[in-house]
């Protein structure tokens, strides 16, 4: 794409480490992406990027031209396609307009394929598709087309299909059934040398591909107009004839259709990258078909406490809302307030979302941003409504991978980076309001304006992380905030006990490439420890009484007083319920637990005790005082009594009696919150002598495997990893099993040209044939297995497969270690 746009000079190679947009070392070593890669680019090229087309004019070749005369900026991010990665391909879906989902020919739809096209659903951002590597042997567009039915759950409409010269000979070109005009390819060449024939052409040299050219229109022509009725007007004014719609027509009926959320459309577009093939037309596919930033879906918002969208909120209606809502005010209250918010709105110059981070060594921080209102100007002061701080762009620039370019302004829709910024983390707002003062930022309640923040996967792999010497630790330290600026998805903890450092992480290769830049990139003086699995401690019985615990100490040079009761209770995963906050009573739900708090005065059944007034200490709100005694609640969980893991399925319920447990003035949130850590422990303490046990993460495995290979992953799936497996299916089936939520695709509706070797055969009979056929079908296997005994799972997973197998992994739940199992773990805990 960039080579086509004249943004570069050469094409690059994912295995000679040559691409633009791969430039870590890593990535090239490895021959993968790793972290996204945001470039611009203009397509059709820009004047002064054409000069490589004119010269081929000029020499009388045939030069394949871009379908749209216009140039349109394209903001283009390449995400990585590793399960360990996928927190980086969500935060970049959050702010993208639409996608181009590429499928592996020979693969087809893959596990992490299926993954990461539901979370662009879940964000309704739409989709086209591209077929790549049909050039490769065994590549099948018609079975990929048919799997995009089966697991993705979307009609797909074929708007190109494959054209193997002859009807099985070599990949040379596409057939485009929009325009009814073939594009065959000079072979060897860079691809800008295109052959273009219309399809009356191709009956006397291409009859195979002329009659699929035929059987595709009509049946993209039928699948649109089963969701557009403005085309179903256009077919019938030209007499029901398919092939004399217009191109014009239907590119706009897919455009409505890629637009339209519920038409559960997606256009297909093939090709073969390597072999420069189908790369131009995709381009020109990118600008007809997916949104510009006008069309795209309006993100959410919060604002003082109302939701919304950012387009209600710039009309007015999200902070009218909230007036009108408001019981204290009057009429004419109400519409003052109106006016005052309408006048508050309208200074507001910008609006973005700080979606990552990245550390250069040359220019230090460079917070990527996508600007979803108005336009942030260079100098301009951008006010953090997550961090409540204000911070100068003092540049702005416009990023070409890991090259650079100074721009004077964002607009709204453009995605670039300000460097400098010294707190912006990912998922923070940012606003550029006209009149905010540099301390408090935007008048009320635009200063709590906040567009959706990216949802953060929880680690479930972890390694120790330890400095050479005790002079190295502060350089260790910042070099470890830096990647987990970088990287939320990666965390940071220190154990209590040990003392150790903790690096937690998605999978074994995100830690594995976190060390690598921990100590190559970032410099860092430290060793890693070998990859551990994080556990978690259960009790088996509630305590058998309440702890009551007063603390009188002095804390940070103050008395401090207080006190609580504490009851522990044991909690189902099915019954953690919601969480609830009033003035005098508070639940809430975290790390697999249940924490309440309740500020109440039992009966005295000596009438010594005063009634309580149901008020507190003017230091203590109610609000406060609960997060004091939840702060002190979640410390004593974060370590176990009988093994060093947290706490798990544990409700806590502490009472306090503001006329016996809280003393005046002495009574601070310090005490509060280490009488309720104190109390929290004892009960604790005398749940687990009761007895507790181990919890693991279970996770749901899916492998895609081929048949022959079947028994062979099955069995060491329950045998040799004590997993079980919950299904066994088709790759190509449909089963409503896996996504409930999801329409069934009837696959005997779904147009599929056939592929090139398969005899000749209906899709139909080709599944009879496989079933005939133990080596050739491929096979999915749902399964929950234990993640201590995924560790090291791919490699082995590739050997007894043959490189043909793939898996894709999700945390489920956590469950009891029992067995020979235990036994293990608990000599490994021991050390004998």
């Amino acid at each position: 794409m960039l080579y086509y746009s004249g943004h570069t000079r050469r094409i690059g190679n994912v295995d000679d480490g040559s691409t633009v947009t791969d430039f870590l070392p890593a990535e090239r070593a490895r021959g993968v992406t790793i972290q996204s890669a945001a470039i611009t680019f203009h397509w059709p090229p820009l004047p002064e990027n054409s000069g490589a087309g004119e010269k081929l004019q000029k020499a009388g070749a045939a030069l394949l031209t871009p379908s749209t005369p216009e140039p349109h900026m394209i903001n283009l991010i390449d995400t990585p396609g590793h399960a360990d990665f996928t927190f980086e391909v969500v935060r970049s879906l959050r702010i993208l307009d639409g996608a181009v989902c590429i499928l592996d020919g020979v693969a087809g739809v893959e596990a992490q394929t299926e993954k990461v096209w539901y979370q662009a659903a879940k964000y309704n951002i739409p989709k086209i598709i591209y077929i790549n590597k049909l050039d490769r042997d065994g590549a099948a567009f018609g079975k990929t087309v048919q799997e995009i039915a089966s697991r993705l759950y979307t009609w797909p409409a074929v708007c190109q299909i494959p054209w193997f010269e002859g009807g099985k000979g070599r990949f040379c070109g596409i057939g485009d059934t929009i325009s009814l005009q073939a594009y065959r390819w000079k072979e060897g060449g860079d691809g800008k040398i295109v052959e273009k024939i219309h399809i009356d052409d191709l009956q006397a040299s291409e009859s195979a591909l002329f009659a699929e050219m035929e059987k595709a229109r009509f049946a993209l022509v039928e699948l649109l107009c089963t969701y557009d009725d403005v085309l179903v007007e256009r077919f019938f004014q030209v007499d029901a004839k398919h092939r004399d719609v217009s191109a014009e027509d239907i590119l706009a009926s897919l455009r409505r259709s890629v637009l339209n959320p519920h038409a559960n459309i997606v256009p297909v577009f093939g090709g073969a990258s390597f072999r420069n093939i189908g790369v131009q037309p995709l381009l020109d596919a990118i600008v007809q078909l997916l949104p510009n930033p006008e069309e795209a879906p309006n993100p959410g918002v919060s604002v003082g406490g109302a939701e919304g969208t950012l387009t209600q909120l710039l009309d007015g209606q999200l902070l009218s809302r909230n007036v009108q809502n408001d019981p204290s005010r009057t009429k004419s209250g109400k519409a003052m307030q109106g006016k005052r918010s309408m006048a508050v709105i309208s200074n507001l110059q910008a609006c973005a979302l700080a979606f990552k981070v990245v550390h250069d060594p040359r220019r230090g921080a460079l917070v990527y941003v996508r600007v979803y209102s108005g336009s942030i100007q260079r100098g301009a002061s951008l006010y953090n409504t997550n961090l409540e701080v204000t911070e100068p762009a003092q540049r702005l620039l416009r990023m070409y991978a890991q090259d650079s370019v100074d721009i004077e302004s964002l607009a709204a829709g453009q995605i670039g980076v300000i460097p400098g910024l010294k707190y912006a983390r990912t998922g923070d707002t940012l606003i550029s309001y006209i009149g905010a003062s540099p301390k408090t930022g935007p008048p009320q309640p635009l200063n709590s304006l906040q567009l959706r923040p990216i949802e953060i996967p929880p680690a479930v792999f972890f390694a120790s992380v330890e400095s050479h010497s005790l002079g190295e630790q502060r350089q260790v330290k910042n070099a470890l905030d830096l990647l987990i600026r970088e990287d939320p998805s990666l965390q940071l903890s220190v154990d209590e006990e040990s003392g150790q450092t903790l690096l937690s992480g998605m999978g074994e290769f995100h830690l594995e490439i976190a060390a690598d830049r921990l100590t190559k990139d970032l410099k860092a003086k430290a060793a890693i420890g070998k990859i551990e699995i994080a556990y978690r401690e259960a009790l088996l019985f509630p305590s058998e009484r309440a702890q009551t615990i007063i603390v009188d100490r002095e804390i940070a040079g103050k008395r401090a007083k207080a006190g609580c009761t504490v009851r522990i209770e044991l909690l189902a995963e099915e019954e953690r319920g919601d969480s609830l906050l009033d003035d005098y009573d508070a639940t809430i739900v975290e790390e697999g637990n249940r924490i309440t708090t309740s500020i109440s005065a039992p009966e005295d059944p000596t009438g010594t005790l005063p009634p309580w007034n149901r008020k507190l200490p003017p230091q203590l709100a109610s609000e406060s005082l609960h997060v004091s005694l939840r702060n002190g609640a979640l410390a004593a969980l974060v370590r176990g009594v009988t093994y060093p893991f947290p706490y798990h399925n544990v409700h806590i319920t502490i009472t306090i009696d503001p006329r016996t447990q809280i003393f005046s003035t002495d009574s601070t949130h310090s005490a509060l919150s280490t009488a309720a850590r104190e109390a929290s422990k004892a009960a604790l303490r005398n749940a687990a002598q009761r007895g507790s046990v181990i919890l693991e993460h279970v996770m749901n495995v899916t492998v895609s495997t081929d048949e022959a290979s079947l028994g062979a992953v099955v069995k060491d799936l329950c045998s040799e990893r004590g997993g079980h497996v919950t299904s066994l299916d088709d790759a190509d089936e449909t089963t409503s099993g896996v996504r409930e939520d999801l329409p069934v695709i009837d696959l005997r509706k779904v147009y599929a040209p056939r592929d090139p070797f398969d005899g000749g055969t209906s899709f139909a009979e080709q599944e009879q044939a496989a079933m005939n056929n133990s080596g050739s079908r491929h096979r999915t296997i749902q399964a929950r297995v234990p993640l201590r005994e995924m560790m090291g799972y791919l490699k082995h997973l590739r050997s007894i497969t043959g490189g043909r197998g793939t898996f894709v992994m999700t945390a489920d739940r956590f469950e009891r270690v029992s067995g020979q199992r235990e036994k293990v773990l608990q000599k490994e805990l021991r050390g004998y």
